[in-house]
């Protein structure tokens, strides 16, 4: 698995575990993509509560399994991490640690009952002198405003005077084994400065980048949500002049590296958006900023454009097929991977499933693989049926939709070997293949 993370916990031993941090007990709530690397980092160092509703979730992580592939069971053994399911053995911990998912909802709105429910569920079990730091990406001020008031209601303590709360957003990369919980300099702020003394403290404790002090909650729920934000919106321009070109009939990508020989041009792609961060975050700003009175034109449009590339992309594959004199309806597209981004299994706000939706309509067949997704959570989630790699029928169309690790090695001749007689329509969505090595009776179209 992971070389990087394997190096980092090689080096742990139960002697270089010590006393509680900054003399804290800490829990983690929430144990998914952000939570679980939170609480191993913490548990190199000290005791820690593993927190989640989901039984099986707590059950593989007792036997060293971590479905989300992000961490090894060697990882995971050399933590020490009790994952319980029971809210209870909260009680035991004072510097409790939030990091649940903040999705949004079919009309593009902000949901923050899983936020809630765990504010709730938290409050329940603190006690007088008790931290509670959230990490979920949320608008600037629902901290304070949102989840403050549930913490206060369900404990019966006041904020500020029998407990504190702490606010550090997360910035974990699913996928990415650079750039992790240790590696990546965290944002840490708090209702006070005795809270954010010990807030950096705890947080210093694991993060070798070191801390960055925010002057308050709101400006670091503010830093955080940006940052998704503007990478939605330098990719929405990114996709907007895929547009253009292809009208063109102009290499985008070409293009962009051509424009990249200059110093300060900015290394953004074309490409499907999807995932809960920059496909999500941005509307939670939004929300807020409607509230406040104020109608945000740049931000939206770029979502608009981002949620719009699936469209565009049926429709160029399809008229690709009439300018190479092959049938649409009835025609068989076969797509590499489901998941919102490579080498991960997370599917939650998936655009490659948008994309299939969009070419079924055309009456086209569409048969759909990857390996790393859970064959029932894509039944359960989009109603489609993976198939293995050696269940797919030869195709008309082959989509190289993302770019995990094993299509990447695979190439051309992963494209030519799904083909009817190694001939068709290739679609490359990530610029994967390399149109200088293109085999003869394969037309590319990239994004």
């Amino acid at each position: 698995m992971n070389k990087a993370v394997k190096h980092i916990t090689d080096t742990t031993t139960a002697e270089t575990r010590s006393l509680p941090i900054a003399n804290r007990s800490i829990a983690v709530v929430g144990l998914g993509y952000v939570g679980l690397p939170v609480a191993i980092a913490f548990g190199e160092k000290t005791g820690v509560v593993g927190f989640d509703i989901k039984e099986q979730r707590i059950n593989e992580l007792r036997e060293g399994v971590d479905a989300t592939l992000e961490l090894t069971p060697f990882t995971l053994k050399n933590a020490d991490v009790n994952y319980v399911t029971d809210a209870a053995a909260l009680q035991a911990s004072d510097f409790i640690i939030v990091a649940v998912p903040t999705p949004i909802n079919a009309q593009n709105q902000p949901d923050l009952t899983p936020l809630l429910r765990a504010s709730q569920l938290v409050g329940r079990q603190l006690n007088k002198g008790d931290i509670v730091v959230y990490e979920s990406t949320v608008y600037p001020g629902a901290t304070e405003e949102d989840c403050i008031p549930v913490l206060e209601e369900s404990s019966g303590l006041q904020a500020g005077v029998d407990f504190f709360v702490g606010y550090s957003p997360e910035r974990i990369n699913p996928g990415d084994h650079e750039h992790t919980f240790k590696t990546i300099k965290k944002i840490v702020s708090a209702q006070d400065k005795k809270t954010l003394d010990v807030v950096a403290e705890v947080y210093e404790a694991v993060v070798e980048a070191g801390v960055h002090r925010a002057s308050s909650i709101k400006v670091a729920e503010a830093a955080k949500i940006i940052e998704n934000t503007q990478r939605d919106l330098n990719i929405a321009l990114m996709n907007e002049l895929a547009i253009i070109f292809d009208r063109m009939d102009i290499d985008t990508l070409e293009v962009l590296e051509a424009a990249g020989t200059k110093w300060n041009f900015l290394p953004f792609r074309p490409g499907l958006v999807g995932g809960h961060c920059i496909g999500v975050d941005p509307f939670y700003l939004t929300m807020k900023a409607e509230s406040l009175g104020y109608h945000p034109e740049v931000i939206l449009a770029g979502r608009r454009i981002n949620d719009t590339m699936g469209r565009f992309i049926a429709t160029s594959l399809v008229k690709n097929l009439i300018k190479q004199n092959m049938p649409v309806l009835g025609a068989r597209v076969t797509v590499l991977g489901l998941s919102f981004k490579e080498n991960v299994s997370d599917i939650r706000n998936s655009k490659v499933a948008n994309l299939i939706k969009e070419i079924e309509e055309f009456g086209i067949e569409v048969q759909v693989t990857d390996r790393l997704v859970e064959k029932d959570e894509a039944k359960r989630e989009y109603g489609i049926d993976l198939l293995d790699m050696t269940e797919l029928k030869p195709a008309d169309v082959v989509i190289f939709a993302v770019s995990h690790e094993e299509y990447v090695e695979g190439n051309w001749l992963l494209a030519k070997h799904l083909l009817k007689v190694g001939r068709g329509v290739v679609v490359d969505i990530k610029g994967m293949l390399a149109p200088a090595e293109k085999p003869e009776g394969v037309h590319l179209w990239r994004l």
